[in-house]
């Protein structure tokens, strides 16, 4: 079993974990408080840009859902008058520099999120020095700016932060890395202005979001069919998020015949991996399927999702952006 397997058994299960990873949680949980306090205290200063922050991200290692919520959020702040743009480090990409996406990005170069978000056609900057890269998006014309998985990255300030949570996993042993799946203490969601549920059972003060989908969409030439086309049939269901399950799962909901294949979060697909010996159908999130165009086959499929939230949460979202009173702060009071 891969060392990530054995982690996530024990974080989300029962599978007892290595002896070394509670000594280094600490060691870690030392680290970021630490970190927090430098912030805090002005020794690390955050950059503010002249023109309101979103940062949509979480606390767990992993997918969440925020991705779709990402391109949720772009959506519902064209239709409110905004110029988004959108963040990113770029995970799984070779790009280091601040560098504003072209409209046919490389995910070797890139990563496979801000591909799939570019293709949605609202403006993108990949880079380590995420700052500078929002900084190209107000040069492009952007007025708001929303940061991609960018919770734990103090040095751009925010307006506004979106904490999203796995619904169905919820935050298991709640230990700290590599103990646990968090990324931060738990007390890190009292900080934030809204906690976003992807699935499951929302608590709380928690939004309920709930990922929707119907179609698919061949890789080979983009033309579109019903999901439902496929019910009753046997399919190889392919998946490198942060939970596979849950797309595993939501195929099986809708009548299929799933065959599952996990790959980990983020894999570089090569032709070879998607050859399973057969003519049946292969079906992947839209997120993998940036990554496996170049070489696609007949019987490839992508099933495209969206995120859907209560009106009130947007009308909530817009009243903070749109009070000029309030400056953009780290949430770390």
């Amino acid at each position: 079993m891969r060392l990530a397997d054995t982690l996530q058994a024990g974080w989300y299960g029962d599978k007892r974990l290595p002896w070394w990873c509670y000594p280094v949680s600490a060691l870690y949980g030392y680290a970021i408080a630490f970190r927090r306090e430098l912030y805090r205290g002005g020794y690390l200063r955050a950059v503010r840009l002249p023109s309101p922050v979103v940062v949509v991200g979480n606390i767990t290692a992993g997918g969440t859902g925020k991705t779709p919520l990402t391109l949720a959020l772009v959506d519902a702040l064209r239709k409110q008058g905004y110029r988004p743009g959108v963040v990113s480090r770029g995970y799984g990409g070779s790009q280091r520099e601040p560098m504003l996406l072209g409209e046919s990005p490389s995910p070797t170069q890139v990563g496979d999120e801000p591909c799939l978000i570019r293709a949605s056609g609202v403006p993108v900057a990949v880079g380590r020095d995420r700052p500078a890269a929002a900084q190209l998006l107000l040069d492009a014309g952007c007025n708001v700016v929303i940061a991609d998985d960018g919770l734990q990255h103090y040095r751009l300030a925010r307006t506004v932060e979106i904490c999203v949570i796995d619904g169905e996993r919820r935050f298991g042993n709640a230990r700290l890395l590599p103990a646990g799946p968090l990324r931060e203490p738990l007390d890190r969601l009292e900080k934030v202005h809204f906690l976003v549920c992807n699935g499951g059972v929302p608590r709380d003060a928690e939004i309920p979001m709930r990922l929707q989908g119907g179609t698919v969409q061949a890789l080979s030439d983009g033309h579109e069919q019903s999901i439902a086309s496929f019910a009753g049939t046997r399919v190889h269901a392919v998946a490198a998020i942060g939970n596979p399950q849950r797309f595993f799962s939501s195929l099986v909901d809708q009548g299929l015949d799933v065959i599952p294949h996990p790959f980990p979060d983020h894999h570089a697909f090569a032709p070879d991996d998607l050859v399973f010996g057969d003519d049946l159908p292969v079906l992947m999130t839209d997120k993998d399927a940036v990554k496996c165009r170049a070489f696609a086959q007949p019987h490839w499929w992508s099933a495209p999702i969206r995120a859907e939230l209560p009106s009130d949460f947007y009308d909530a979202l817009f009243a903070r952006l749109e009070d000029k009173a309030q400056s953009p702060s780290l949430a770390l009071s």
